[in-house]
């Protein structure tokens, strides 16, 4: 599943679709479940176009939402439970087994409008940079990527993280970098995604619900 060529690893925390965007309240359960799985299967489509990245390991507590993932080229493992930043540890720590000749970066899965080129310009960053660094969101308080080596690897997901890994010694990257920093939470970060253009399998969800003009 790393048979890209490249110095660096994706690591995907994704929770079972079902329970995920739940800010998103002017949409039903089964559309928000919806959503979510596009998010993040478009996230893994963009990551094994970037130029830079060897594979994606997902990390997940849904197995069958897993499985469809590793069906488009990812990797995964299982989530052992403790939240996200035990995820993304335990998945480093799996990947180091395994790739220990690569750099972990770990990624949001609700980048719905990510392009390669974004991801790509942040990681040829990131190989620059001496220490840990990050990209803060498009509201300058959170987090999309996280970025350092293995012995390095500590991620402060959560609220204010871009604060926290700033003040455990992570560099903030530079770059306008549009799809890579708008995660989306609610219906207004969604409708910036939209704005900026969506991939495939979140346009389509999208474009279902009523949200998106068909055609577009």
């Amino acid at each position: 599943m790393f048979t890209r060529p490249g110095a660096f690893a994706v690591l995907l925390p994704v929770k079972s679709p079902g329970t995920g965007k739940s800010r998103l309240s002017t949409l039903r359960d089964d559309q928000r479940a919806r959503l979510a799985a596009a998010f993040a299967t478009d996230v893994v489509d963009a990551c094994l176009r970037a130029d830079g990245v060897a594979g994606v390991l997902v990390v997940s507590d849904d197995a069958a939402f897993a499985a469809t993932l590793a069906a488009r080229g990812a990797a995964t493992c299982a989530d052992p439970g403790g939240g996200l930043n035990a995820a993304l540890r335990h998945a480093a720590a799996h990947l180091h087994e395994r790739r220990p000749d690569l750099r972990p970066v770990a990624l949001c899965g609700d980048l719905p409008s990510l392009v390669p080129g974004d991801l790509a310009t942040a990681l040829a960053d990131a190989a620059t940079q001496p220490g840990p660094c990050f990209v803060r969101d498009a509201d300058t308080t959170g987090t999309t990527l996280y970025c350092a080596s293995y012995d390095g690897f500590d991620p402060r997901f959560g609220a204010g993280s871009a604060a926290a890994h700033e003040g455990s010694g992570a560099r903030p990257l530079a770059g306008e970098l549009p799809t890579l920093r708008r995660d989306v939470d609610d219906v207004d970060s969604l409708a910036d995604a939209i704005a900026l253009g969506l991939g495939d399998s979140s346009a389509d969800v999208v474009r279902s619900i009523g949200l998106l003009p068909r055609g577009s």
